[in-house]
């Protein structure tokens, strides 16, 4: 067996084991970021088929990611949803991490007649106000759902910046860093400032600003 199938079916087996057709998994994506949204996304997967290259999204190159991304939309009950820059700085990251998820479930539930039993969060989170959530440490490495998840929220968020913060602010190199505090994107601060699009509770100990 290759590593790859060994690593599939760990994941199918482990969402396997709740024996539950409406499992929900939850990931978000952007959590670090010094700009732009945060993403989240929430994915049922069909009993079968699933995709054959789930893997946690951060393994996975970026071609092959939106890929991935297309086929679990068209296999899958899926919903994406998103909570801005400026709510990460009103309410903190971890408040904008629940509303993401909520707004994922919601579109979710917009989108598809669904109520899922059992909600997998990637994570270690208490209080998140879902119903029936539970958190799974590392859980885009051991459930397909979350790894599913993690997939398009990632390529959904990457998606978003290069549709609209390269197209207005291209100095600032977003098609490349996605927002992450790379070098080139701190420079880039330093030389033209903050965008309505940055967190200013992230980028304090670059331009000295108070939030």
């Amino acid at each position: 067996m290759t590593k790859r199938d060994e690593r599939l079916k760990t994941l199918y087996a482990y969402d396997d084991a709740y024996q539950e057709t409406s499992l929900c998994g939850i990931d978000e994506a952007g959590r670090g970021c010094l700009a732009g949204p945060v993403f989240a996304a929430a994915v049922i997967l069909p009993v079968q088929p699933w995709p054959e290259d789930l893997n946690d999204s951060k393994k996975i190159a970026e071609t092959k990611r939106y890929r991935l991304a297309d086929e679990i939309k068209k296999l899958a009950q899926w919903g994406i949803g998103m909570a801005t820059a400026q709510e990460v700085d009103t309410v903190g990251i971890q408040q904008a991490n629940f509303l993401a998820f909520k707004r994922a479930l919601q579109q979710l539930q917009a989108n598809f007649p669904v109520a899922p039993a059992i909600i997998l969060i990637d994570g270690n989170y208490k209080n998140t106000g879902i119903d029936s959530a539970i958190s799974v440490v590392k859980g885009d490495t051991k459930s397909a759902c979350i790894a599913a998840a993690s997939i398009l929220a990632k390529a959904g968020r990457d998606q978003y910046v290069i549709d609209h913060l390269e197209t207005i602010a291209p100095e600032y190199g977003f098609a490349k860093h996605k927002g992450y505090g790379t070098k080139q994107h701190r420079d880039a601060i330093l030389e033209y400032g903050l965008t309505p699009w940055h967190r200013k509770t992230f980028c304090r100990n670059l331009t000295g600003e108070q939030s």
